[in-house]
Order: C-alpha cells, then sequence, then structure tokens
C-alpha cells in the first residue's frame, strides 16, 4: 500500500472514533431525563396528587363489598361511627338504630364503620359483623367494610379527624357532618338519643 493510502485510512479512523466521543459525551452531558423520555414527576405535581379529598370526594366499601362514593350523601346530615361488636359500649347500636328510624325521613343518615383498631373489639369478619347486628340490635342504616383509624387511617377518617381537629378516642366515637359539609366530633361517651346530640342533629336538619 502506498504511504498516501494509510496515512489516508488513519485520518479516517481518528475522524470516525472522534464523531462517537462526542456522541457519548453529549448523552452523558448534555442530556436532560426528559430529553431522553425518562421524565420524573416534580415535587409540586406530588404535592398536588397527595391533597387531601372532600368528604363527597371519598369512596367506601359497603359491608358486602360493594364500593360507595360518598357523593350518595352530599345534602343529608350524616352521623358516622366507628362500631366494634365487642365493646362496652355496642349496645349503642341500638339507639343508633333508633334515631336513624327517627330522622331519616328529613334527611339524615347513619353510617357505621367497624373497626378493631381500640382494643380489638372487632375481631369478626365483614359478614359475621352484619349477622351479629342485624340479629341482635335489628340494625338497618348503612355498614360498611372494616377501616383502620389509628395507623395508617382510612381516607375518610384521615378526613374527618383533620377536619373536627381531634382524634377519635374508643369505639363508637361520633361525627356528625352537617349538610354544608362542616364536621363536630362526640365522643362514645355520648349516647345516640342523648339530647347532647339529638338536638344538634335536629339544629343540622333545620339548617
Amino acid at each position: 500500500m502506498f504511504p498516501w493510502g494509510l496515512h489516508m485510512k488513519k485520518s479516517i479512523n481518528f475522524r470516525f472514533l472522534s464523531v462517537i466521543f462526542v456522541a457519548l459525551m453529549g448523552v452523558g452531558l448534555g442530556s436532560s431525563p426528559s430529553s431522553l423520555g425518562a421524565a420524573s414527576p416534580s415535587k409540586t405535581s406530588l404535592k398536588a396528587d397527595s391533597k387531601q379529598k372532600s368528604l363527597y370526594q371519598i369512596s367506601v366499601v359497603s359491608i358486602d363489598g360493594k364500593p360507595q362514593d360518598l357523593s350518595a350523601y352530599q345534602g343529608k346530615v350524616i352521623l358516622i361511627v366507628n362500631t366494634a361488636s365487642e365493646c362496652g359500649f355496642t349496645p349503642q347500636y341500638a339507639g343508633l338504630e333508633k334515631i336513624y328510624q327517627t330522622y331519616r325521613s328529613k334527611g339524615f343518615t347513619v353510617l357505621g364503620f367497624p373497626s378493631n383498631d381500640f382494643g380489638g373489639q372487632e375481631p369478626g369478619k365483614e359478614q359475621e359483623i352484619k349477622k351479629f347486628c342485624e340479629l341482635k340490635y335489628k340494625t338497618t342504616f348503612p355498614l360498611f367494610s372494616k377501616v383502620n383509624i389509628k395507623q395508617d387511617p382510612h381516607p375518610l377518617y384521615a378526613h374527618l379527624q383533620e377536619a373536627a381537629k381531634t382524634k377519635v378516642g374508643w369505639n363508637f366515637g361520633k361525627f356528625l357532618v352537617k349538610k354544608d359539609g362542616s364536621i363536630e366530633y362526640f365522643s362514645s361517651n355520648v349516647t345516640p338519643e342523648s339530647t347532647e346530640l339529638t338536638s344538634k342533629i335536629e339544629a343540622a336538619l333545620k339548617e
């Protein structure tokens, strides 16, 4: 091979390697995640996604396992109660059913949410709970699947506790939700038929 031919071959190889090197440096130094198709969410968007929903945007599950949006109860006065079958307050089921029957025609409802968080006093499965309530206390108000309240609370209870600025203390804590969505908490010691609670229900129904 002629010397000039050898020189040309070396020159072409050098240029080829230079092009490859520049291309690799461009990927390593000049590319952003979005240009490579690997965009990651910003902190702002993550905060927006985790923003607390309103009460009526929250979904729950009925005691029969069917999804239920709380929007179905918008405009009503609602008493939300965390229930348990083996608690000293369990007889309050009877009182809850009584006020449900008394005020339901006026736009009131009771929603029962069994929870095993307080003293482990609701160990049963949903169908066992439903059967217990219907047979022993003749309940007809809506019951829902078991929820967490203390640790990693269900979105409903996260919302209720934040809105009322309180923590549920024990079984049969009661959140009264007015028509405008405002919330008031009543402790386990406040019985369903007490004047303290029924007077607030009656006032809320008139608003």
